[in-house]
């Protein structure tokens, strides 16, 4: 059954004349064709019992059809008007749909207002934002496969980047290096803008990376992740440039501990709040509870950051075909931060990771 019968299903059962999908992500995701497209208008239109369409940019419609989209896809020109060309298309399929379902999670209200002058009848109460974080949250075997190719190039910028640490370079430098290899093996996109961190700069978990140069004898966090085939990878790693002092140290095994405990306890039945507390606790316990300041984890797939969250107050039970993050992380402000993540799918028995990079502390030459 194809993601979209199952959105058609949803709408006959709940009594819905048409679904407005308007976030690219889950257009990709339902369709098969990927692009964002910035101000301009794309959106799949599905009905309970006709088929879909696509409409999107004028210059987006042929790379539409080259997927092997075999419904209707309708294009626009910058100077049209776009919401009076959907009233027109969806006139052809059903005169005047009464009930909507929408993303709630995405729509503006720019174009809810806009969609809402071309049918002033329309009553916008189906949210489906929940049905199809829902519908992403299991992926499928081929799914998984996509995952794990992404994350062996992960693998390998890590390499890259453990590779390209130097007193020389700055951690831009660093970041360039990673992503001009990948782009030279034929991985144009990361999954996120890519974060080096190094000494002090590593305790701020979204920083970015700065144009200072990489000293001796301090932590150096990485971030990653890249795209194949519209599906991510997402890792961190924190490794020793040179020698470190005891608490950096420390810090580390603290992390490293939390994260091996975690991702080992991870499997069907255990909900996502009990495995924020197993890496949480460790982390407390050792006296660095209040620099652990970040949920455990984060669904993926074909986004870095997808539903549902592991953490506190979210009894969500982990299902087989589940795929998310493990990234504990203690982050003590103007000293130093450690970061160690492994994106994980949850098995029939437990969970197996899409990157393999080891987690034991490494500790670089000073060069």
């Amino acid at each position: 059954m194809s993601h979209i019968t199952k959105v058609q299903e949803w709408l006959a059962d709940n009594s819905y004349d048409i679904a407005y999908i308007s976030d690219y992500k889950n257009i990709q995701y339902l369709t098969g064709f990927g692009s964002d497209p910035i101000e301009r208008v794309l959106a799949l239109f599905i009905f309970p019992d006709k088929d879909p369409f696509i409409f999107a940019p004028a210059l987006e419609v042929e790379a539409v059809k080259e997927t092997g989209w075999k419904f209707p896809v309708y294009g626009y020109l910058d100077h049209e008007d776009p919401f009076l060309l959907i009233k027109n298309h969806i006139a052809n399929l059903i005169s005047d749909p009464q009930k909507w379902a929408i993303e709630k999670g995405n729509l503006t209200v720019t174009r809810y207002e806009a969609i809402k002058q071309q049918f002033p009848n329309a009553e916008f109460t189906g949210n489906l934002t929940p049905v199809i974080e829902h519908e992403k949250l299991f992926k499928t075997a081929a799914e998984i496969e996509l995952l794990k190719v992404a994350g062996k190039w992960a693998d390998y910028a890590f390499e890259v980047g453990f590779n390209s640490l130097s007193t020389a370079r700055t951690e831009q430098d660093v970041v360039a290096e990673i992503e001009y290899a990948l782009k030279k093996k034929g991985i144009l996109h990361m999954s996120f803008d890519t974060i080096v961190q190094s000494g002090a700069n590593a305790a701020d978990p979204h920083g970015a990376p700065k144009a200072d140069n990489i000293k001796a004898n301090e932590l150096c966090l990485f971030d990653l992740g890249t795209v194949y085939s519209g599906y991510v990878s997402d890792a961190s790693r924190t490794v020793a440039f040179g020698q470190i002092d005891a608490k950096s140290k420390e810090i580390y095994d603290v992390c490293l501990e939390a994260q091996l405990t975690a991702q080992a306890a991870a499997k069907p039945g255990i909900t996502a709040a009990q495995l924020d507390k197993i890496a949480r606790d460790i982390i407390t316990k050792a006296g660095y509870g209040q620099y652990f300041i970040h949920r455990l984890g984060h669904g993926m797939g074909q986004s870095d950051h997808e539903f549902p969250s592991i953490m506190e107050g979210n009894d969500m039970v982990l299902k087989p075909g589940m795929c998310f993050s493990i990234e504990p992380g203690i982050y003590v402000p103007g000293f130093s931060g450690v970061r160690i993540e492994d994106c994980v799918y949850i098995t029939d028995t437990g969970a197996n990771s899409f990157t393999h990079s080891s987690k034991e502390l490494r500790m670089l030459p000073i060069k």
